[in-house]
């Protein structure tokens, strides 16, 4: 019942998406869907309250901004057959690995409208409220463990390169993997793999975007693409141009190769930075990121360190 429920709202959704902005009457998606004008109505309702933009009017119901719908028709092939699409979940981390551990394919996307118990590296809490863009890759990478690091900086710089192509913005990335436009947080990331003997069984890629929210973080100032540009923008866009990119990137990985283009874009060399591990504080000036990823620090004393995983943040 629940499952014949949500696919009567989504053919709601794809006959208004179909109508490009137009109204359609009640009466029209009744015939269309078989369910009374009530139901119909009822649906909408429903969807409304969800956060979906229909608005209603007297002559029907039209959607406000369809493009900024993220359901699978909604996309063209072949991002379509990609995208797995919730309006509410947990972390879309966590249904990502269990959608990976039922046999989810190689880069398939799962995207939610809102999380409800989001979070960032160190198990940190990340509010993600509607208007945003959430959403995890799920990857079946054919690397040994050990390589699979190069997949994060391959995802934040070709995020970084689509949302400076697509906005004219000077997006960097802040080591490991987060988003900055100048000092202010647009984007964040989190991986987690399953392995199975020296095999990877898959990796999934968890990736916030401060699109159309209005972004809170009691310990770091964030900020979101509608505060910058003063307008809505289309989250469907953003995230078709990063899917295609990251999957041209990833066509044949060469480590090398992705790590001199992400230090290229990153704000994070040369800056004083204090990193934060599970038990330790580490402060000092970055000098490198290693061909495995692992930043290099140099503290006061010109003492080097090597830190493999951590959240940093530049003074």
């Amino acid at each position: 019942m629940v499952n014949k429920i949500k696919n009567i709202k989504e053919s709601i959704l794809e006959l208004l998406y179909q109508a490009g902005g137009d109204t359609l009457s009640g009466v029209r998606i009744s015939e269309t869907t078989g369910i009374s004008r009530v139901a119909v109505w009822k649906h909408i309702k429903t969807m409304k309250q969800n956060g979906l933009p229909i608005d209603s009017t007297p002559n029907g119901y039209l959607l406000s901004n369809p493009d900024d719908l993220l359901l699978p028709f909604c996309f063209n092939p072949p991002v379509r057959d990609k995208i797995i699409h919730f309006q509410e979940v947990e972390t879309t981390m966590d249904t990502a690995k269990a959608l990976a551990r039922k046999g989810a394919p190689h880069l398939s996307c799962v995207v939610s409208e809102h999380q409800t118990k989001g979070r960032g590296r160190l198990n940190r809490e990340w509010i993600s409220s509607r208007g945003g863009l959430w959403f995890t890759l799920i990857l079946r990478p054919l690397l040994p463990p050990h390589l699979i690091y190069i997949y994060n900086f391959a995802a934040s710089l070709c995020l970084s390169r689509v949302l400076n192509r697509l906005f004219a913005l000077d997006v960097s990335v802040k080591w490991p993997n987060d988003l900055l436009l100048g000092r202010e947080k647009l984007a964040g990331m989190l991986s987690e793999m399953e392995t199975r003997g020296d095999m990877v069984q898959f990796l999934v890629i968890g990736i916030g975007i401060n699109v159309n929210n209005d972004p809170v973080n009691k310990e770091f100032k964030a900020v979101s693409l509608k505060n910058i540009l003063k307008r809505n923008l289309s989250r469907k866009e953003i995230l078709t141009a990063f899917l295609i990119e990251f999957e041209d990137q990833i066509q044949n990985i060469n480590c090398p190769e992705i790590m001199a283009l992400w230090k290229k874009q990153t704000s994070t060399i040369g800056h004083r930075v204090r990193v934060e591990t599970f038990d330790n504080i580490y402060e000092g000036t970055a000098i490198d990121v290693d061909e495995t990823g692992a930043l290099i620090i140099e503290d006061d004393l010109q003492k080097r360190k090597k830190i493999i995983y951590g959240d940093c943040f530049h003074a």
